[in-house]
Protein backbone atom coordinates (compact mmCIF):
# COMPACT_ATOMS: atom_id res chain seq x y z
CA UNK A 1 0.00 0.00 0.00
CA UNK A 2 2.76 2.41 1.19
CA UNK A 3 4.26 1.45 -2.34
CA UNK A 4 1.34 2.62 -4.47
CA UNK A 5 0.81 6.25 -2.41
CA UNK A 6 5.29 6.64 -3.19
CA UNK A 7 4.03 5.70 -6.74
CA UNK A 8 1.47 7.81 -7.23
CA UNK A 9 3.10 11.06 -5.30
CA UNK A 10 5.82 10.31 -7.69
CA UNK A 11 3.40 10.44 -10.94
CA UNK A 12 1.52 13.39 -9.86
CA UNK A 13 4.21 15.20 -8.98
CA UNK A 14 5.70 14.70 -12.55
CA UNK A 15 2.88 15.01 -14.13
CA UNK A 16 2.41 18.32 -12.76
CA UNK A 17 5.70 19.31 -13.39
CA UNK A 18 5.07 18.39 -17.34
CA UNK A 19 1.89 20.39 -17.16
CA UNK A 20 3.74 23.60 -15.95
CA UNK A 21 6.23 23.27 -18.36
CA UNK A 22 4.13 22.96 -21.12
CA UNK A 23 1.78 25.84 -20.00
CA UNK A 24 5.02 28.16 -19.42
CA UNK A 25 6.54 27.29 -22.94
CA UNK A 26 2.77 27.68 -24.26
CA UNK A 27 3.19 31.15 -22.66
CA UNK A 28 6.76 32.13 -24.15
CA UNK A 29 5.64 30.90 -27.40
CA UNK A 30 2.62 33.82 -27.79
CA UNK A 31 4.52 36.43 -25.50
CA UNK A 32 7.95 36.15 -26.30
CA UNK A 33 8.12 39.53 -28.66
CA UNK A 34 7.08 41.12 -25.55
CA UNK A 35 9.65 39.58 -23.64
CA UNK A 36 12.60 40.33 -26.25
CA UNK A 37 11.42 43.65 -27.26
CA UNK A 38 10.67 46.80 -25.85
CA UNK A 39 9.49 49.61 -28.35
CA UNK A 40 8.85 53.79 -28.37
CA UNK A 41 6.93 54.50 -31.04
CA UNK A 42 7.35 57.91 -32.31
CA UNK A 43 5.02 60.02 -34.17
CA UNK A 44 5.17 60.37 -37.80
CA UNK A 45 5.90 64.34 -37.37
CA UNK A 46 8.62 63.28 -34.74
CA UNK A 47 11.12 65.83 -35.33
CA UNK A 48 14.76 64.42 -34.07
CA UNK A 49 17.23 66.58 -32.95
CA UNK A 50 20.77 65.98 -31.34
CA UNK A 51 23.06 68.84 -30.18
CA UNK A 52 25.98 69.50 -32.77
CA UNK A 53 25.11 66.94 -34.82
CA UNK A 54 24.49 67.02 -38.38
CA UNK A 55 21.75 65.03 -39.27
CA UNK A 56 19.59 63.62 -41.97
CA UNK A 57 16.29 61.23 -41.35
CA UNK A 58 15.00 58.80 -44.15
CA UNK A 59 12.18 56.57 -44.55
CA UNK A 60 12.84 53.10 -46.77
CA UNK A 61 10.22 51.39 -47.82
CA UNK A 62 11.22 47.55 -47.88
CA UNK A 63 7.83 46.34 -49.25
CA UNK A 64 4.28 47.45 -49.82
CA UNK A 65 3.40 49.17 -46.20
CA UNK A 66 6.21 48.38 -44.69
CA UNK A 67 8.95 51.56 -43.65
CA UNK A 68 12.34 51.70 -42.06
CA UNK A 69 12.80 54.87 -40.64
CA UNK A 70 16.97 55.59 -39.88
CA UNK A 71 19.09 58.55 -39.29
CA UNK A 72 22.21 59.37 -41.05
CA UNK A 73 24.49 61.42 -39.19
CA UNK A 74 27.29 63.10 -40.85
CA UNK A 75 30.95 64.37 -40.59
CA UNK A 76 33.07 66.39 -42.30
CA UNK A 77 35.42 64.38 -44.68
CA UNK A 78 34.52 61.34 -43.82
CA UNK A 79 36.66 57.93 -43.39
CA UNK A 80 33.44 55.74 -44.30
CA UNK A 81 30.13 54.88 -42.83
CA UNK A 82 29.58 52.94 -39.38
CA UNK A 83 25.57 50.60 -39.89
CA UNK A 84 24.61 51.05 -36.26
CA UNK A 85 22.40 48.26 -35.02
CA UNK A 86 20.78 49.30 -31.54
CA UNK A 87 19.71 47.07 -28.67
CA UNK A 88 16.32 45.96 -27.69
CA UNK A 89 14.84 48.93 -26.12
CA UNK A 90 13.08 52.57 -26.69
CA UNK A 91 14.17 53.93 -30.52
CA UNK A 92 16.52 55.47 -32.38
CA UNK A 93 15.26 58.83 -30.72
CA UNK A 94 17.69 58.14 -27.18
CA UNK A 95 19.92 55.74 -29.46
CA UNK A 96 20.87 58.55 -31.85
CA UNK A 97 23.12 60.34 -28.77
CA UNK A 98 25.67 57.31 -29.03
CA UNK A 99 26.55 58.52 -32.97
CA UNK A 100 29.18 61.10 -31.87
CA UNK A 101 31.10 58.32 -30.72
CA UNK A 102 31.90 57.61 -34.39
CA UNK A 103 31.23 61.11 -36.15
CA UNK A 104 34.00 62.84 -33.17
CA UNK A 105 36.64 60.00 -35.03
CA UNK A 106 35.59 60.90 -39.01
CA UNK A 107 32.92 58.41 -39.60
CA UNK A 108 29.22 58.82 -40.83
CA UNK A 109 26.65 56.54 -39.20
CA UNK A 110 23.54 55.53 -40.32
CA UNK A 111 20.65 53.97 -37.64
CA UNK A 112 18.09 52.70 -38.35
CA UNK A 113 14.79 51.17 -36.19
CA UNK A 114 13.75 48.02 -36.37
CA UNK A 115 10.36 46.98 -37.11
CA UNK A 116 7.51 48.38 -34.80
CA UNK A 117 9.87 50.81 -33.15
CA UNK A 118 10.28 54.48 -33.48
CA UNK A 119 8.54 55.37 -36.78
CA UNK A 120 8.95 52.01 -38.61
CA UNK A 121 6.75 49.67 -39.22
CA UNK A 122 6.10 46.15 -40.34
CA UNK A 123 5.12 42.69 -38.57
CA UNK A 124 8.25 41.60 -36.67
CA UNK A 125 9.81 38.04 -37.32
CA UNK A 126 13.61 37.06 -37.30
CA UNK A 127 13.82 36.32 -40.90
CA UNK A 128 11.90 39.57 -42.16
CA UNK A 129 14.03 41.91 -39.87
CA UNK A 130 17.25 40.39 -40.95
CA UNK A 131 15.64 41.20 -44.39
CA UNK A 132 15.36 44.75 -43.31
CA UNK A 133 19.22 44.85 -42.31
CA UNK A 134 20.09 43.24 -45.45
CA UNK A 135 17.90 46.03 -47.66
CA UNK A 136 19.48 48.69 -45.83
CA UNK A 137 22.81 47.76 -45.91
CA UNK A 138 22.20 47.35 -49.87
CA UNK A 139 21.25 51.24 -49.67
CA UNK A 140 24.52 51.83 -48.30
CA UNK A 141 26.82 50.16 -50.66
CA UNK A 142 25.35 51.37 -53.76
CA UNK A 143 26.65 54.55 -52.62
CA UNK A 144 29.88 53.94 -50.67
CA UNK A 145 32.37 50.93 -51.69
CA UNK A 146 31.99 47.75 -48.70
CA UNK A 147 35.93 48.86 -47.95
CA UNK A 148 34.26 51.58 -45.67
CA UNK A 149 31.68 50.29 -44.46
CA UNK A 150 31.61 49.20 -40.92
CA UNK A 151 28.99 46.86 -39.43
CA UNK A 152 28.64 47.70 -35.43
CA UNK A 153 26.10 46.16 -33.25
CA UNK A 154 25.05 46.30 -29.76
CA UNK A 155 23.12 43.72 -27.56
CA UNK A 156 20.49 42.72 -29.78
CA UNK A 157 21.82 44.42 -32.65
CA UNK A 158 24.88 42.28 -32.60
CA UNK A 159 23.68 39.14 -33.95
CA UNK A 160 21.70 41.15 -36.90
CA UNK A 161 25.32 42.79 -37.41
CA UNK A 162 26.97 39.00 -37.49
CA UNK A 163 24.78 37.54 -39.65
CA UNK A 164 25.64 40.84 -42.18
CA UNK A 165 28.72 40.61 -41.86
CA UNK A 166 28.56 36.88 -43.00
CA UNK A 167 27.22 37.36 -46.08
CA UNK A 168 28.58 40.44 -47.52
CA UNK A 169 32.21 41.81 -47.29
CA UNK A 170 32.31 44.95 -45.03
CA UNK A 171 35.28 46.98 -43.99
CA UNK A 172 35.04 45.50 -39.87
CA UNK A 173 32.13 44.17 -37.46
CA UNK A 174 32.19 45.95 -34.48
CA UNK A 175 30.15 43.39 -31.85
CA UNK A 176 29.68 45.61 -27.96
CA UNK A 177 27.98 42.86 -25.51
CA UNK A 178 27.12 40.12 -27.63
CA UNK A 179 25.40 36.91 -26.77
CA UNK A 180 26.88 33.39 -27.75
CA UNK A 181 22.58 33.32 -29.34
CA UNK A 182 19.55 34.78 -27.63
CA UNK A 183 18.33 30.65 -26.87
CA UNK A 184 21.33 30.02 -25.25
CA UNK A 185 21.09 33.07 -23.27
CA UNK A 186 17.06 32.32 -22.12
CA UNK A 187 18.21 28.98 -21.12
CA UNK A 188 20.30 30.71 -18.35
CA UNK A 189 17.13 31.09 -16.50
CA UNK A 190 15.33 27.72 -18.29
CA UNK A 191 18.00 25.05 -18.16
CA UNK A 192 15.61 22.21 -18.30
CA UNK A 193 12.87 23.11 -20.58
CA UNK A 194 13.16 22.62 -24.42
CA UNK A 195 13.41 25.88 -25.43
CA UNK A 196 14.69 25.50 -28.98
CA UNK A 197 11.06 24.45 -30.01
CA UNK A 198 9.38 27.76 -29.39
CA UNK A 199 11.80 30.39 -29.65
CA UNK A 200 11.33 32.48 -32.64
CA UNK A 201 14.60 34.60 -32.11
CA UNK A 202 17.25 31.77 -31.46
CA UNK A 203 19.67 34.17 -33.28
CA UNK A 204 22.85 32.13 -33.53
CA UNK A 205 25.25 34.69 -33.73
CA UNK A 206 28.10 31.85 -32.83
CA UNK A 207 26.55 29.80 -36.05
CA UNK A 208 26.82 32.81 -38.24
CA UNK A 209 30.44 34.48 -36.80
CA UNK A 210 32.13 31.29 -38.96
CA UNK A 211 31.73 32.61 -42.36
CA UNK A 212 32.63 36.37 -41.42
CA UNK A 213 35.80 37.33 -43.31
CA UNK A 214 36.43 40.48 -42.59
CA UNK A 215 38.37 41.41 -38.84
CA UNK A 216 35.78 41.06 -35.82
CA UNK A 217 36.02 43.57 -32.87
CA UNK A 218 34.30 42.11 -29.43
CA UNK A 219 34.17 44.81 -26.87
CA UNK A 220 32.09 43.38 -23.59
CA UNK A 221 32.30 43.97 -20.04
CA UNK A 222 33.42 42.06 -17.38
CA UNK A 223 30.60 42.83 -15.27
CA UNK A 224 27.22 42.50 -17.75
CA UNK A 225 24.55 40.90 -15.92
CA UNK A 226 22.57 40.47 -18.80
CA UNK A 227 24.98 38.82 -21.22
CA UNK A 228 27.54 37.28 -19.37
CA UNK A 229 30.89 38.37 -20.51
CA UNK A 230 31.61 34.23 -20.99
CA UNK A 231 29.53 34.63 -24.72
CA UNK A 232 32.44 36.83 -26.04
CA UNK A 233 35.10 34.43 -24.31
CA UNK A 234 33.64 31.69 -26.48
CA UNK A 235 32.70 33.80 -29.66
CA UNK A 236 36.09 35.12 -29.35
CA UNK A 237 37.57 31.41 -29.84
CA UNK A 238 35.27 30.66 -33.16
CA UNK A 239 37.91 32.60 -35.53
CA UNK A 240 40.81 33.87 -33.47
CA UNK A 241 42.72 34.77 -35.73
CA UNK A 242 41.11 37.67 -37.11
CA UNK A 243 39.03 37.95 -34.07
CA UNK A 244 40.11 40.82 -30.79
CA UNK A 245 38.03 40.84 -27.83
CA UNK A 246 38.33 43.80 -25.48
CA UNK A 247 37.37 43.59 -22.01
CA UNK A 248 36.11 46.28 -20.32
CA UNK A 249 36.88 45.94 -16.41
CA UNK A 250 33.50 46.38 -14.31
CA UNK A 251 31.65 47.42 -17.75
CA UNK A 252 28.04 46.15 -17.55
CA UNK A 253 25.13 45.70 -20.30
CA UNK A 254 23.76 49.88 -20.46
CA UNK A 255 26.33 51.06 -19.06
CA UNK A 256 29.50 50.52 -21.05
CA UNK A 257 29.64 53.36 -23.01
CA UNK A 258 30.22 55.00 -19.47
CA UNK A 259 33.57 53.57 -19.29
CA UNK A 260 36.83 55.70 -20.54
CA UNK A 261 38.30 52.04 -21.42
CA UNK A 262 35.23 51.65 -23.94
CA UNK A 263 35.98 54.69 -26.05
CA UNK A 264 39.92 53.86 -26.24
CA UNK A 265 38.85 50.77 -27.54
CA UNK A 266 36.71 52.35 -29.88
CA UNK A 267 39.34 55.18 -30.60
CA UNK A 268 41.85 52.20 -31.70
CA UNK A 269 39.36 50.49 -33.57
CA UNK A 270 37.68 52.76 -35.80
CA UNK A 271 41.38 54.52 -36.61
CA UNK A 272 42.82 50.82 -37.20
CA UNK A 273 43.60 49.27 -40.93
CA UNK A 274 41.53 46.73 -41.83
CA UNK A 275 43.86 44.01 -42.16
CA UNK A 276 47.41 44.29 -39.28
CA UNK A 277 48.94 41.30 -39.91
CA UNK A 278 51.86 39.84 -37.90
CA UNK A 279 55.23 40.08 -38.67
CA UNK A 280 55.77 36.20 -37.31
CA UNK A 281 59.50 36.01 -38.57
CA UNK A 282 60.37 38.90 -36.25
CA UNK A 283 58.35 37.64 -33.16
CA UNK A 284 59.02 35.19 -30.45
CA UNK A 285 56.07 33.36 -32.22
CA UNK A 286 57.55 29.65 -32.50
CA UNK A 287 59.99 30.07 -29.72
CA UNK A 288 60.65 27.25 -26.85
CA UNK A 289 61.85 27.94 -23.99
CA UNK A 290 64.54 25.29 -22.32
CA UNK A 291 63.89 22.99 -19.84
CA UNK A 292 65.26 23.82 -15.92
CA UNK A 293 68.44 21.51 -15.62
Amino acid sequence: MANLIIEYNITFIITTISILIVMMLILIYFFQDKLIFHPEKLPKDFEFQYKNQDVEEYNLEVKPGVIINGLHFKSKNPKGIVYYLKGNTKSIKGWGKFAVDFTYHGWDVIMIDYRGFGKSTGKRSQKEMQKDVQRVYDEIKSRVPEKYIIVYGRSLGTGFATKLASVNNPRMLILVCPYYSILQNMKRYLPFTPLSFVVKYAMPTYKWMKYVKCPIKLIHGTNDKVVLFKNSLKLAKIKPKQTRLYPIIDGGHKNIHNFEEYHRALKEILNSKPSEEIDRENTSIGFIRGKKK
